[in-house]
């Protein structure tokens, strides 16, 4: 054999090698006993971002310590001391952690369990955390998800492909920061001079509604829809002073509630029959988070009302700086920073999405959309 046939022979057998691991990669996530779902595809903001603004012209990072300061990779850009939420809901779906999308390592059969396209500051709309800098909105992680798309129809066939999607559990946590950075920052955005809260809510539900219609056409049929928090709770909006001590800052919990009650019924619509072999589910944070900060000892805490970094009243008025010290008994605080919860408390919210009742996940649980076949 001449050198040049020798090294082509070579080159063959390495690709046939790569497809075939590829491919034996997907069929070991489909068989018995595997990870419950073969990929998890995360959309959203901070409190499930992974690392995607680390890459990003943003002033909205956490890539340094103390951030990680829990987590077996140290500081990863998670906005936490530790696991977020889905890192913790992925391992009980028996699924690894997706990597970011936009680290240039997230290719080739990295991106069969799943990807995360998540970023801190991004919203529903577009222009939501705009003072931040650069970010990926709801609109743009739909467009990150297309490329990924594209790489997943060169390594699979049709017929594999579509039943990857179909299988694949797609998690999207949107609309704090359309209240944070957006709604609440008149001095910035115009949003709350336009609109009246109910007329925000119908706003930011008209655009999440047609970029999920949109994943779903390319194939996707398992949603987690997971809706905002008690806002008025964390310790950025509890420093502003607006609410008695001990309370929340009820006004602004209250205009959450048009946007959650109307997730909950576009999940209902959704799952009307118009869209045969799709689940849609609505996450109530709310409520669970509510019951954690109600229900504080029962869980374990001790403190709810201020960060365990950070700096000013309730530690929320500076959110936690680099090299900072933060507390000790990081497992007895609900929130790690101005605006995201521990780990602790992401591991509640997680449990609790994964195998709770209908109260907290309508019209059922992820355990129970992971095995719908």
């Amino acid at each position: 054999m001449a050198m040049s046939d020798r090294r082509l022979w070579c080159f063959k057998v390495v690709v046939v090698v790569v497809v075939l691991s590829i491919s034996q990669c997907f069929d070991n996530m489909l068989v018995s006993g595997s990870p419950q779902a073969p990929a998890m595809f995360v959309m959203g903001d901070s409190l499930v971002d992974d690392g995607n603004n680390n890459f990003l012209n943003s002033i909205a990072k956490s890539n340094y310590y103390p951030y990680g300061c829990d987590f077996s990779g140290g500081p990863t850009g998670r906005f936490c001391n530790g696991q977020t939420f889905v890192d913790i809901l992925g391992g009980w779906l028996g699924l690894p952690s997706p990597p970011p999308f936009e680290d240039p390592a997230t290719n080739g059969a990295r991106i069969l369990g799943g990807v995360n396209y998540a970023s801190a500051a991004a919203g529903i709309l577009d222009n939501t955390g705009l003072h931040y800098g650069d970010r990926f909105s709801l609109s743009q992680q739909v467009v990150n998800f297309e490329t990924t798309l594209s790489q997943l129809r060169r390594m699979m066939s049709p017929g594999n492909l579509t039943q990857y999607l179909s299988k694949s559990i797609v998690v999207m946590v949107f609309g704090s920061n359309d209240y944070i950075n957006n709604y609440l920052m008149p001095s910035i955005y115009d949003s709350s001079i336009n609109y009246t809260p109910p007329q925000f809510a119908n706003l930011l539900l008209n655009h999440y509604a047609r970029q999920i219609v949109a994943l779903h056409s390319v194939g996707l049929r398992k949603f987690l829809l997971a809706g905002v928090g008690p806002l008025g709770c964390i310790p950025n909006q509890l420093a502003t002073g607006q609410a008695p001590p001990g309370r929340c800052v009820d006004r602004v919990n209250q205009m959450l509630g048009t946007f959650n009650e109307g997730l909950k019924s576009l999940v209902n619509m959704l799952n009307d029959g118009s869209h045969p072999g799709a689940m849609f589910i609505y996450g109530n944070t709310y409520g669970i988070f509510g019951d954690i900060l109600n229900n504080a000892a029962r869980y374990g805490f001790s403190t709810v009302d201020r960060g365990c970094c950070g700096i000013g009243r309730n530690q929320g008025q500076i959110t936690c700086l680099p090299y900072a010290t933060p507390c000790i008994n990081r497992s007895q605080y609900v929130f790690w920073d101005a605006f995201h919860p521990t780990q602790a408390a992401n591991a509640i919210l997680a449990q609790r999405a994964y195998m709770g009742p209908t109260s907290d996940c309508h019209p059922m649980n992820v355990q129970q959309l992971a095995l719908i076949s």
